[in-house]
Parts: C-alpha cells; structure tokens; sequence
C-alpha cells in the first residue's frame, strides 16, 4: 500500500503536505472541471502554449482550480514566479514586490506576480498596480472568488482579461476522489450513498472534498451517510449575505416567483435560510414582488406578503418562516401583472417630461373671489349625480389632452378592471 503521505525529494515534512497539496495538478491535463479554459483550442491553453502571458483574472468559487492555473500558466513562461495574497498583504508589500520586479527587469527577466483573493486590496492598493503592468514591468494573475464587476476598479479590468472558473461538478468531484484514492492506496471507506453525500456536501470546492477524504481514509470502518454527517458535521452553504451571492440568489428566488415556478422558489427560498439570510430581507423582496408582478391581478398578494411578515414577526424562528414559504407559494402560483408598475414608470416619465403644467381649471376649487373669477372650478360635474356615476370629464392638462399609462391584461382580477376601463371609455366617448 502505498504512504498516504509519503515525503518526495526536497518536499515539507509528510505531516505539513495535507492530501490536496499532494495532488494539485501540475500539468493543464491534470486539472479538473474547467475544460472550457484548457481544453485543445481554449483561450488559456492556446496561452500556455504560446508561451506569451497576459494579465489576467481568474474568477470562480473557493476550491476550483484559480491558484493551480496560476502556478502552471507560469511554467509555462520565463517569467519570474511571484504570490502575494490580498488577505496578508499591504502596501509595503507591493512597494517591495514592485521594486523587485523592476530591477529583475531591468537585467532582462519579467515578473508573474500572482494576487490571491485581490478583491481584498481597496482603491488606492488596486490602483497601485496600473502602472507596473502599463510598462510591462509585472504581468499580474489575480485570483478572486467575487464579481470583478464589482469588487475590482475599472481601470484595473480593462488591462487584464478576465477568465471565470466553474465549481466542480459531480464528476469533477469523483474524479479527484478517484486520484485520492490512488494516492493513498485504498478506496475510501464509504458506501455509495455517503460517497455521493461527500460530493454533495462538497459543493463543487475541489480542496474541501480533498480534505474530508484525508478524515475518512482514518475511518476504521465503512461509513454509511448517517456516520458520514458525523465525521464531517455539516457544512455551511457557500453564501455571503453582504457579497455576490446574496444578490444572485434573491434575484433567482424573485425570477422563479416571477416564472410561476413554485417549487424553484422554494428552492432558493430555502437556500437562503440555510445560508443564514434575514428572513426579513426575504419578506421584504416579497412585498416587492407582490407590487411588481402581480399587482392588481391579485390584490390579495400584497396582503398575504403582510400577513406573512406581521406571522414571521410574531412567531420568530423557525415556526415564522412557514409562514413565509406559504406566501412565496402564493405569490408563485398567483397571475402575474406588472401593468401597475409599468403604468408607474410611464407616468414618472411622462410627469419630468411635462413639467408644471396647471391641472384643468374645473377640477380645481375656488375658495376665493379672485380665483371664480378666474373660472376656477367652473363645469365641474360631480360624478355621484351622474346616472352611471361617471362625468367623463377630462382631468389631465389643456396642453397634453388624454393620456394612457395603464393597460390591464385579461388575466386573474384585471379581466374585471379591464372590462370597467373599456366601459368607462365608451361613456366617456358618448359625453364627449
């Protein structure tokens, strides 16, 4: 059988080299899950191959591969090798790194400075960078697991590419299992159910699964899933309530909502819990989604979002959140409008592209002698001494004439508004 942890030549003691360290690829065939990028023809394999690098970002999840790239993109090239991580690292740390790269430059050898986690530099470090790799002095590989978009400056990105990693999928997984496996020299002690949990439990990071197999190859005996949880506890969702993730997955609860998908809500829904999101944060978005694309289609929706808010609050946790999913569901499974909002956003535009224009003078009163004489309130019909309970008057200014913001579909309850507005239009019509 062969060591688990067996020393090779010039390596850290065998006790330091945990088993993700012992496998992490060092050719582009080895690695894992990002075929789209190393794949015969794909943009950083034609790069390696070309020998020419490029300041890059590598974007993608914790345990996908981001440093392994680096390392490996730079063997094949004559740069220098530098890393630095963000987490560490301050100013004195580039200054010195830069000076570095520059006197190696001026003997005629580049700098690969490779940044782990650089969306932790703020501004003023990102924008030290700008002008080491304007002059080719550094060629710089960073390596983020947020939107770049967002967390990196723009002056940054539009120097270096960016390259976005996928989280290991099933197979991915399996396959690292596998070398574990041939590195240790046994299979792991675990039956199919808890193998498949071990990979579920993962959740497409590469490193994780490596390190919960190091545990289980300790295992005296077979683990099931249930002695599998033990071993392992649980792990916490990849989910940051302050960062990407967060706004991801209240977009993906709110399009399911939205799609009249109700299991997939229910999904994301529960996803957020387990990540630890306010539920509150989440009954907010949901009055939100009530307003926004249900509307009058159901005007019960917003009431349901409330009622469920008002339960939440009461009850607390956990007994709270039901009463939240059964609103989603509701919400889910209603008809769906966005005519009210739409009608909104035109009439915000069509108010700032108008101006002050006056109200017609016969819907305005006429509390003083000067303002009758003015013709204020002058043929103002009150609409209750009408038959139909309807004047038909016209209510918007002299210079603009009728407008149409609102435009109701013939579904759930605005079938019915529908039918009154096309009443109305003809009386109005007829009066006119």
């Amino acid at each position: 059988m062969t060591d688990l942890f067996a020393q090779s030549p010039g390596a850290a003691p065998p006790k330091n080299r945990p088993l993700a360290d012992l496998l992490r690829p060092a050719a582009l065939e080895d690695v894992v899950g990002q075929e789209h990028l190393i794949a015969p023809g794909a943009p950083l394999r034609k790069m390696a191959e070309s020998g020419h690098l490029s300041s890059l970002i590598l974007w993608g999840p914790p345990g996908c591969g981001k440093t392994t790239l680096a390392r490996i993109l730079a063997k094949h090239s004559d740069l220098h090798f530098e890393q630095l991580s963000a987490i560490f690292s301050g100013v004195a740390d580039l200054r010195k790194c830069f000076d570095s790269a520059k006197i190696r430059a001026q003997k005629g050898q580049g700098t690969l400075l490779f940044v782990d986690e650089i969306h932790r530099f703020n501004k003023s470090q990102q924008d030290a960078f700008l002008p080491v790799m304007e002059d080719g002095t550094i060629i710089l590989i960073g390596a983020t697991t947020e939107n770049p978009s967002f967390e990196l400056n723009a002056a940054l990105l539009s120097r270096a590419q960016v390259f976005v990693l996928k989280r290991l999928d099933e197979a991915a997984l399996d396959d690292l299992l596998i070398r574990a496996e041939k590195e240790a020299g046994q299979t792991l002690p675990l039956t199919q159910d808890a193998r498949d949990l071990l990979k579920t439990l993962s959740d497409g990071d590469g490193r994780y699964t490596l390190s919960m197999a190091e545990q289980i190859f300790a295992q005296k005996e077979t683990l099931d899933a249930e002695k599998l949880l033990t071993i392992i506890q649980r792990r916490a969702p990849l989910y940051d309530k302050g960062e990407e993730a967060h706004y991801n997955l209240i977009s993906a609860l709110h399009k399911c909502v939205r799609g009249s998908d109700p299991d997939a809500a229910l999904y994301w829904f529960a996803r957020m819990l387990e990540g630890g999101e306010n539920p509150e944060y989440i009954a907010r978005r949901m009055v939100r989604m009530a307003v926004e694309d249900i509307g009058l289609a159901d005007p019960n929706a917003l009431l349901q979002c409330n009622a469920a808010w008002d339960a939440y609050l009461r009850l607390g946790s956990p007994e709270g959140e039901l009463a939240l999913a059964q609103a989603l569901i509701y919400l889910a499974t209603a008809p769906k409008s966005n005519a009210a909002y739409a009608a909104y956003k035109s009439a915000v535009k069509k108010a700032k592209e108008t101006g002050s224009l006056m109200p017609p003078k016969h819907i305005l009163n006429a509390p003083t002698k000067l303002m009758k004489q003015e013709n204020y309130g002058q043929g103002y019909i009150y609409d209750h001494d009408t038959p139909e309970g309807f004047s038909g008057q016209d209510y918007f200014p002299e210079e603009t004439g009728r407008m149409t913001f609102y435009n109701p579909p013939e579904r759930g309850f605005e079938r019915e508004i529908k039918k009154r507005l096309e009443y109305w239009a003809r009386l109005r019509k007829e009066k006119s």
